[in-house]
């Protein structure tokens, strides 16, 4: 065997014994190991010992519930709602008033429209409980199929829908436009109708409607 450099230690077949330090180190790594098989058993029994939480059910409802009175289409109506039911809902889903279409439900398409107090409101961004004792009137209760309203006949003579859809929030708008004398100009009624969509596009019909309406009804007669 060669001789080794003279700044090498020499070399022999007994094993060089463990140092202090290496010990040390050994017993370290022994000791994290065996944490990281105990950490997740603990983890797993602290997850399973933890509490459920309580969905919210029945106590959390009721304390949700409150009375409303509401006056609609000239009837007073009371009910027990939750805090979050819209005028919408409510028409819709417990008054059996279908009339009144949800549509984008965010306010945005007009198909909701209804008169609270004579102002035109979205009502499906309009809480129930904010309204107490105010008028609200929906389409139903602005004609009946034996006396239409005007604007009805109006929107009938000129071919002012198609589907139908949005047909009563657009009455509904129009109605009030006409009503504060905001329908002189074609411009000006394209302007304030801008918060009813119709995605059939019978514009040219309603703004005709409401001109024919804001004119006095000339040449209208309702349809049998």
């Amino acid at each position: 065997m060669p001789t080794p450099p003279p700044h090498l230690p020499p070399l022999d077949d007994q094993p060089v014994p463990p140092t202090a330090e290496r010990r040390d180190f050994l017993k370290q790594l022994s000791t994290l190991a065996a944490l990281s098989l105990v950490q997740p058993v603990q983890a797993m029994q602290n997850i399973e010992a933890s509490p459920v939480p309580t969905p919210l059910l029945a106590d959390d409802s009721a304390a949700r519930l409150v009375p409303v009175t509401l006056r609609i289409n000239g009837q007073t109506v009371q009910r027990t709602i939750d805090t979050r039911t819209t005028v919408l809902d409510l028409l819709r889903e417990q008054l059996g008033l279908t009339g009144t279409k949800k549509g984008c439900n965010q306010g945005a398409c007009g198909a909701c429209t209804v008169h609270v107090n004579g102002q035109n409101v979205n009502s499906c961004l309009a809480l129930a409980v904010m309204h107490q004792h105010q008028d609200i009137t929906t389409i139903e209760g602005l004609g009946s199929p034996e006396q239409l309203h005007p604007m009805q006949v109006a929107f009938i003579a000129h071919d002012g829908f198609q589907c139908g859809y949005c047909t009563s929030g657009q009455i509904m708008s129009a109605v009030a436009v006409v009503r504060d004398g905001h329908a002189r100009t074609e411009t000006e009624i394209r302007e304030l109708m801008s918060g009813n969509i119709c995605r059939c596009g019978a514009y040219n019909g309603i703004v005709a409607a409401m001109q024919s309406v804001a004119a006095g009804g000339k040449g209208l007669t309702q349809r049998r």
